[in-house]
């Protein structure tokens, strides 16, 4: 099956072609940005624990795979680990049946879907 053709990263006035929304650069600026000023202060510091760090660890061991490509046949490698059921909305933080390992498009997507990074917080 082929692939989508590139496009241009989404950086107003970068014209580097990605094939995801942002070229590496400019993925690592806008997360930096969102995590200074999108992020309340009690989630800026829990991905930051120990306790967290540690569970995330092991979540990506056991599955390395993303959770949601996998549905689809797809064999993507995990750089996330989501939780189902967010805190917010009374998720167990730690608990292995609310962990989930996603690739970032995979996360990103479920996050726009929530509300919880692009849109209106549903908190």
């Amino acid at each position: 099956m082929p692939n989508k053709p590139k496009r241009p990263c989404s950086y107003p006035g970068c014209p580097r072609l990605v094939d995801g929304q942002y070229c590496e650069e400019h993925k690592r600026l806008t997360d930096k940005q969102y995590n200074l000023y999108g992020r309340d202060d009690f989630t800026k510091n829990f991905y930051k624990t120990p306790e967290w760090r540690y569970a995330r660890k092991k979540q990506l061991e056991a599955h390395p795979f993303c959770e949601e490509c996998l549905k689809e046949g797809k064999r993507t490698k995990a750089t996330m680990v989501d939780h189902i059921v967010p805190i917010k909305q009374g998720g167990d933080k730690f608990a292995p049946s609310n962990l989930q390992s996603l690739c970032w498009s995979c996360h990103s997507r479920k996050s726009v879907e929530e509300g919880s990074r692009f849109g209106k917080k549903n908190y």
